[in-house]
Protein backbone atom coordinates (compact mmCIF):
# COMPACT_ATOMS: atom_id res chain seq x y z
CA UNK A 1 0.00 0.00 0.00
CA UNK A 2 1.06 3.66 -0.70
CA UNK A 3 1.46 6.10 2.10
CA UNK A 4 -2.12 7.27 0.95
CA UNK A 5 -4.88 4.48 0.52
CA UNK A 6 -7.54 6.51 -1.77
CA UNK A 7 -11.28 5.89 -1.87
CA UNK A 8 -12.72 6.72 -5.25
CA UNK A 9 -16.08 4.69 -5.15
CA UNK A 10 -18.52 2.74 -3.33
CA UNK A 11 -18.20 -0.74 -3.27
CA UNK A 12 -21.24 -3.33 -3.89
CA UNK A 13 -23.30 -3.50 -0.87
CA UNK A 14 -22.30 -7.35 -0.27
CA UNK A 15 -18.26 -6.61 0.03
CA UNK A 16 -16.70 -7.72 3.09
CA UNK A 17 -14.77 -4.69 4.87
CA UNK A 18 -10.90 -3.91 5.66
CA UNK A 19 -11.59 -1.41 7.74
CA UNK A 20 -14.17 1.05 9.15
CA UNK A 21 -13.98 4.80 9.05
CA UNK A 22 -15.50 6.71 11.98
CA UNK A 23 -16.69 9.73 10.66
CA UNK A 24 -18.60 12.95 12.21
CA UNK A 25 -21.99 13.97 10.14
CA UNK A 26 -19.48 17.18 9.02
CA UNK A 27 -17.31 14.73 7.28
CA UNK A 28 -19.67 12.54 5.95
CA UNK A 29 -20.84 15.22 4.25
CA UNK A 30 -17.25 15.86 2.29
CA UNK A 31 -16.35 14.52 -0.95
CA UNK A 32 -12.73 15.43 -0.66
CA UNK A 33 -11.05 14.01 2.69
CA UNK A 34 -7.70 13.02 4.63
CA UNK A 35 -8.30 10.81 7.10
CA UNK A 36 -7.43 7.93 9.30
CA UNK A 37 -9.24 4.53 9.35
CA UNK A 38 -9.67 3.00 12.98
CA UNK A 39 -7.31 0.79 12.07
CA UNK A 40 -4.68 3.40 11.40
CA UNK A 41 -4.43 3.65 7.94
CA UNK A 42 -4.49 6.40 6.20
CA UNK A 43 -6.83 7.07 3.71
CA UNK A 44 -8.02 10.04 1.09
CA UNK A 45 -11.81 10.40 -0.24
CA UNK A 46 -11.98 11.50 -3.77
CA UNK A 47 -15.21 10.86 -3.84
CA UNK A 48 -17.68 12.92 -6.87
CA UNK A 49 -19.18 16.37 -5.87
CA UNK A 50 -22.09 16.15 -3.35
CA UNK A 51 -22.26 13.02 -2.29
CA UNK A 52 -22.96 12.22 1.10
CA UNK A 53 -21.52 9.05 2.77
CA UNK A 54 -24.39 6.98 5.25
CA UNK A 55 -23.56 5.10 8.07
CA UNK A 56 -22.84 1.35 6.49
CA UNK A 57 -21.29 2.08 3.01
CA UNK A 58 -18.02 0.65 2.13
CA UNK A 59 -16.07 2.58 -0.11
CA UNK A 60 -12.76 1.71 -2.26
CA UNK A 61 -10.68 2.25 -4.85
CA UNK A 62 -7.89 0.77 -7.01
CA UNK A 63 -6.25 -1.66 -4.81
CA UNK A 64 -10.15 -2.64 -3.87
CA UNK A 65 -9.21 -2.25 -0.22
CA UNK A 66 -12.79 -1.82 1.00
CA UNK A 67 -13.12 0.87 3.85
CA UNK A 68 -16.44 0.41 6.15
CA UNK A 69 -18.43 3.89 6.78
CA UNK A 70 -19.39 4.13 10.30
CA UNK A 71 -21.21 7.25 12.02
CA UNK A 72 -19.30 8.97 14.63
CA UNK A 73 -20.90 9.55 17.97
CA UNK A 74 -21.62 13.33 18.77
CA UNK A 75 -23.35 15.42 20.70
CA UNK A 76 -27.16 15.21 19.37
CA UNK A 77 -30.59 17.25 20.94
CA UNK A 78 -33.18 14.36 21.39
CA UNK A 79 -36.50 15.30 21.77
CA UNK A 80 -38.92 12.04 21.98
CA UNK A 81 -42.62 13.42 21.96
CA UNK A 82 -45.46 10.61 21.28
CA UNK A 83 -48.03 13.25 20.36
CA UNK A 84 -48.31 12.82 16.25
CA UNK A 85 -49.10 16.67 15.79
CA UNK A 86 -46.95 18.18 18.12
CA UNK A 87 -43.95 16.16 16.93
CA UNK A 88 -45.30 17.15 13.09
CA UNK A 89 -45.07 20.53 14.10
CA UNK A 90 -41.79 20.35 15.69
CA UNK A 91 -40.08 18.55 12.79
CA UNK A 92 -41.84 21.39 10.46
CA UNK A 93 -39.95 24.27 12.50
CA UNK A 94 -36.63 22.98 12.73
CA UNK A 95 -36.97 22.11 8.73
CA UNK A 96 -37.58 25.40 7.87
CA UNK A 97 -34.68 26.56 9.47
CA UNK A 98 -32.82 23.94 7.19
CA UNK A 99 -31.80 22.25 10.13
CA UNK A 100 -30.64 18.46 9.43
CA UNK A 101 -32.97 16.17 11.31
CA UNK A 102 -32.84 12.24 11.91
CA UNK A 103 -36.57 11.39 12.26
CA UNK A 104 -37.05 8.23 14.39
CA UNK A 105 -40.78 6.49 15.82
CA UNK A 106 -41.55 9.46 18.27
CA UNK A 107 -37.87 11.01 18.43
CA UNK A 108 -36.08 13.14 16.72
CA UNK A 109 -31.92 14.01 16.33
CA UNK A 110 -30.43 17.44 15.77
CA UNK A 111 -27.08 18.58 16.48
CA UNK A 112 -27.07 20.26 19.14
CA UNK A 113 -27.67 24.05 19.37
CA UNK A 114 -28.74 26.07 22.22
CA UNK A 115 -31.09 28.54 20.20
CA UNK A 116 -32.66 25.25 18.45
CA UNK A 117 -32.77 23.68 22.03
CA UNK A 118 -35.18 27.23 23.26
CA UNK A 119 -37.06 27.03 20.27
CA UNK A 120 -38.06 23.43 20.82
CA UNK A 121 -39.11 23.92 25.01
CA UNK A 122 -41.04 26.71 23.43
CA UNK A 123 -42.88 24.74 21.47
CA UNK A 124 -43.77 22.17 24.81
CA UNK A 125 -41.31 19.58 24.44
CA UNK A 126 -38.11 18.42 26.65
CA UNK A 127 -34.87 18.50 25.00
CA UNK A 128 -32.13 15.83 26.29
CA UNK A 129 -28.33 16.20 25.38
CA UNK A 130 -26.91 12.61 24.13
CA UNK A 131 -23.77 11.57 22.41
CA UNK A 132 -24.66 9.08 19.81
CA UNK A 133 -24.17 8.35 16.11
CA UNK A 134 -26.04 10.93 13.72
CA UNK A 135 -27.95 10.16 10.42
CA UNK A 136 -30.26 12.61 9.26
CA UNK A 137 -32.46 12.31 6.40
CA UNK A 138 -31.16 13.00 3.33
CA UNK A 139 -34.07 15.60 1.98
CA UNK A 140 -36.30 15.94 -1.03
CA UNK A 141 -33.37 16.52 -3.05
CA UNK A 142 -30.46 14.82 -2.73
CA UNK A 143 -30.00 11.11 -2.92
CA UNK A 144 -31.02 8.13 -1.15
CA UNK A 145 -29.12 5.51 -1.39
Amino acid sequence: MTDLLKLTEVATPDAEADDVLTLSYEYRQKSRLPAKTDGGVKVGLFLPRGQRLHSGVILTGTDHYKVLVKAASETVSVVRCDDALQFARTCYHLGNRHVALQILPNELRYLSDHVLDYMVKGLGLTVSHEVLPFEPEAGAYHSHD
